[in-house]
């Protein structure tokens, strides 16, 4: 997920959606905006991973609020999940050379609000939109299956 911006209703649909589907974990490409969405996150039933974005505030605060069940990075983060080297950003500087470096599996970013969805190579490049909706008028999240390495847009 990305750019929850703060939309309480929309956060507690992803929640639930992550919980539902027993997602493996979670991973929010930033712009979570406010500590207060903390009470909604920390209802997930899986460790959270994310980094911050350009509209996130007191990020102490936010760090200290998240940190029972998120681990929240001011930068790109690479890591490993399912066996699969996974890159999770906010805006999506160098991206195209980041993805043709073949070194991530997969690379899932957020700040533009659109969502995406793409293979170049075997990087599997992921925008899941605005989980916040209020850019577009849409709020969505991605499901990434890191067996098949495929990922589906859901809208909330």
């Amino acid at each position: 997920m990305a750019d929850s911006h703060e939309n309480m209703p929309m956060i507690k649909r992803a929640v639930d959606l992550f919980n539902r589907e027993c997602a493996g974990l979670v991973l929010h490409a930033g712009d979570i905006i406010s500590p207060i969405t903390a009470k909604e996150f920390a209802r997930l039933e899986m460790r959270m991973i994310a980094v911050f974005g350009n509209n996130d505030g007191d990020r102490p605060f936010l760090e200290k609020r998240f940190a029972p069940f998120a681990d929240i990075h001011p930068g790109a983060w690479g890591f490993e999940a399912g066996g699969r080297r996974m890159l999770l950003m906010h805006a999506p500087d160098a991206l195209e050379a980041i993805e043709a470096s073949g070194a991530y599996d997969a690379i899932v970013y957020g700040h533009t609000h659109e969502a995406v969805v793409r293979r170049t190579g075997r990087t599997l490049v992921v925008n899941p939109g605005e989980c916040g909706g209020w850019i577009t008028g849409r709020s969505t999240v991605a499901l990434l299956e890191t067996g098949t390495m495929e990922a589906e847009i859901r809208t909330l």
